[in-house]
This record gives C-alpha cells, structure tokens and sequence, in this order.
C-alpha cells in the first residue's frame, strides 16, 4: 500500500478517536488530535513540496501550528485535573472586558495563523462568483453575533436587577463586541481562503475551508459565555452554546464533540485537497522576497 492513502487513512483514524474521547469526556488516547495532525503533515509531504521556500513551507508551517495547539490542549493523564466549584454571588459579578476576547483566541490563535499562512500562499485574483458566494456564506456567521450582541444589550438595558452589571466592571456589551471578534475573524479568513481556492479549481480544499466557517458558531457562543454577564442576558438567541444537544451521562458533550469533528474533517479536507496541488501550478511570489 503507498504510503499517502495509509498516512491519512492513519489520521482519520486517530481523529475518529479524538472525537469519541470528547463526546464522553474521557480521552481515548490522550495524543491522539497531535498524531493526526502530525499524520496530516506527513501526508502532505509525502506527496511532494513545490519549489520555491515560500510555497513549500506553507503547509508544512500552518499544520505546525496547529500541531502545536493540540500538544498545549492535550486532555491530562485521568485523575490528575484539580476539579473544584466556584461559587459566585450576583453581587460579586464583576465584568472584564477581555475576558471574551482573550478566551476566543485561546480557542482559535492556532487556525487564525493556519488559514494566515494559506491565504498568503494561495493570494490572487478571484473570480467574482466565489467572492458572492463567501459573503453570502458569511453573512448567516457575522449575523449570529450581531444578533447575540443585540439580545444582550436588549436585555442589560430593560433594567432587569438581576442583569444589572457591576458599577466597578467593564462595561458588558463591550466586552461581548470583544468576544465575538475572533469568530468573525475565522469565519472571515475561513472563506476568504475558500473563495481563493475555489478560484483555483481546488474545490474539496474549498470545502475543508469552508467548513472551518462553521465552527465560528459555537465559537461565537462559547467566547461570549467566558464574559461574566450578570444573570443569563441574551440565552434566547443562545443556539450553539455547549448545551445546545441535551448531554447525557453517555454522551455528557455532544456540541464539543460535534465542533471538533466538523474542525478536524475541515483539516482532513484541507490537506487532501492541497496535496500535491502545488506542483501543478506557479507560485505565489515569495512574501520574504519583497
């Protein structure tokens, strides 16, 4: 058997894995999200780097990245994660105005550079179709958050006292505007490399990037959920948060699991699309080369 079909039969195995460990918040195998990253960098490869230092780094870089991320989110060893409660009174809720920014580009830093690195290597013209077709698949992403921002500030404004935020805080509905600017970030660079790809011809890459579009939704939700809001302001318009699927004992994180399957079938995508895409077309000019 050649090697590439065994290296990402090898990776959608290992994130098979993955996926199940996250449904019933138990590893199967601690390492497996890093192996299949790292198989997918070995799958691409194996099936040759195009000429040029640009051209040839930019895949093995982006999956790097994020081969990086999943070594620093790697599940501990059972039993050895510190479980604990906190237990806050409505009058101790003090608002921070990063807290959404920053727990959104924990989640999402490693993508943004993956898809950054893409796009610079595949930049070009574009026909103008693909670029109708991004925005209109962007617009149902930018939309969800700006309707979570408005149901929030609908609700801080009715004057509610158990929405009533902290005279010390920050202001609240600027700190969810923070949280939502990393899913619309992924979901923009996301679509922005779709489109190019799709300009190229290399429409199953297209779809990994696409796809990568839509993790921007639970994204969306779980950013906004690291803000300290006081009471539940805006849970009505709340549609991909961790809860959205009922959890069982069986199945204690459905929408998790869902998110790192739809992300993880993006990468496979992405990289078996690419494979070998390079050597059948120039290259971008070289960045570095001024």
């Amino acid at each position: 058997m050649r090697r590439g079909p065994l290296l990402l039969s090898a990776a959608v195995v290992c994130v098979a894995l993955h996926v199940v460990g996250v449904l019933v918040a138990r590893p199967v195998w601690r390492g497996a999200e890093v192996l299949a990253l790292v198989l997918l960098l070995a799958y691409a490869v194996v099936g040759g780097l195009p000429a040029g230092r640009w051209a040839a780094l930019a895949m093995p870089a982006a999956l790097a990245l994020l081969a990086a991320d999943a070594l620093r989110t790697m599940p501990p060893e059972p039993g050895s994660a510190d479980i604990g409660w906190q237990v806050l009174r409505p009058d101790e809720v003090r608002v921070e105005l990063t807290a959404g920014l920053d727990a959104g580009l924990t989640a999402c830093w490693a993508t943004l550079g993956a898809l950054a690195v893409l796009l610079l290597r595949w930049r070009g013209p574009v026909p103008p179709r693909w670029v109708v077709a991004a925005a209109a698949a962007a617009a149902p992403v930018v939309g969800y958050a700006v309707v979570r921002v408005v149901d929030i500030w609908r609700d801080l404004a009715a004057g509610d006292p158990a929405h009533a935020p902290d005279g010390d805080g920050a202001d609240p509905v600027s700190a969810v505007i923070l949280a939502v600017l990393p899913p619309v970030a992924l979901a923009t660079l996301a679509l922005a490399l779709a489109a190019l790809l799709a300009g190229h011809g290399r429409l199953l890459a297209a779809a990994g990037a696409a796809l990568l579009a839509v993790v921007a939704l639970p994204l969306t939700d779980s950013s906004i959920g690291a803000v300290p809001l006081p009471g539940f302001p805006g849970e009505g318009t709340e549609l991909f948060a961790w809860h959205a699927i009922t959890p069982t004992s069986a199945m204690p994180q459905p929408v998790p699991a869902l998110t790192v399957a739809v992300e993880l079938t993006a990468y496979l995508l992405l990289v078996a699309g690419l494979r070998g895409a390079d050597r059948d077309e120039p290259a971008a000019p070289d960045p570095a080369a001024g």
